[in-house]
């Protein structure tokens, strides 16, 4: 396998706080070109049986995944998991200590909007929630468009939700040595999701991979979906220097709302590892394309 696989490796579902089923992602990546696919909905696994069997009756490869929400000198940072087994009884305990928080996290986000002026934030959320214990911001800002007092969601994370802006409410995740150890434990390989998306100084950024590193971490997210051109490169350096193999992934969530599709993300840079050769012997295969037929992906 090489690196100008078509491969999309961070997405969500319904499951957590996308708006399409696992099917029919599946079939979007599908019909996009994708070759090799993940579902990585936000500290749940919850849509991997569905995203697997739908790959299967496509003829899609498939990797397990995940996206757990970590925090790292007081920010939330993302950690993808792929290629883990889905019942390892301590990553489905872990994830689900991590999304026991949301709830009161969810009525605070209420409370703070309506000082604002913006009542039944809560209610309206929750008509946008497929999964109750995932409730997001993201479903507090689509309740915001619906309800016309923000024209979509980038307005609405330019004025709400955010820190210092009605609406934010912090919560505490997983550590980051927790959340790597649960992944590599359960056999997966652990990614650093969307790092330019940090607002960490250099020296802060620098003991993020520094650490995740030391704790067993192996992959970056190089080509993604809210990541620059020159981000790209930025990050195929930083891969390099720590000695990371590079992920790409579209953080694709909904057709009306992201402005990355699956699948068309550019190839990742050369001179790079992708995750994938680290993941070979964990890709689910389709019933017609044996292992080593599938070296030959991308060419």
């Amino acid at each position: 396998m090489t690196p100008i696989l078509n491969a999309d490796l961070h997405c969500h579902s319904v499951v957590s706080d996308g708006t399409l089923t696992p099917e029919a992602l599946a079939a979007r990546a599908k019909a996009n070109g994708v070759e090799l696919w993940a579902l990585t909905d936000h500290d749940e696994i919850g849509g991997q049986q569905r995203a697997a069997a739908a790959a299967q009756a496509l003829g899609l490869h498939y990797l397990t995944g995940v996206e757990i929400s970590v925090t790292f000198l007081d920010q939330t940072v993302h950690i993808v998991g792929l290629g883990f087994n889905p019942e390892d009884p301590v990553l489905k305990l872990g994830l689900s200590q991590t999304r026991g928080g949301r709830g009161q996290r969810a009525m605070d986000m209420s409370d703070s909007l309506a000082k604002v002026g913006i009542s039944g934030a809560y209610e309206g959320a929750c008509k946008f929630v497929g999964n109750p214990e995932l409730i997001s911001r993201t479903h507090f800002a689509r309740f915001l468009v619906e309800s016309g007092v923000c024209r979509d969601t980038y307005e609405v994370f330019r004025k709400y939700l955010t820190e210092g802006k009605p609406g934010f409410v912090p919560h505490r995740w997983a550590s980051l040595k927790d959340a790597v150890r649960w992944i590599r434990e359960a056999g997966g390989v652990a990614v650093i999701a969307h790092p330019a998306r940090y607002k960490f100084s250099t020296n802060e950024e620098f003991a993020l991979f520094t650490e995740f590193k030391n704790h067993g971490g192996q992959g970056v997210e190089v080509v993604t979906g809210s990541h620059s051109a020159a981000e790209y490169l930025t990050y195929a350096d930083t891969a390099r220097e720590f000695g990371l193999a590079a992920s790409r992934g579209s953080d694709f969530h909904s057709p009306a709302e992201s402005h990355t599709e699956l699948g068309t993300l550019p190839f990742l840079p050369d001179k790079l590892t992708p995750v994938w050769e680290l993941l070979a012997d964990r890709i689910q295969y389709t019933s017609d394309t044996s292992p080593g037929a599938n070296a030959a992906m991308g060419h």
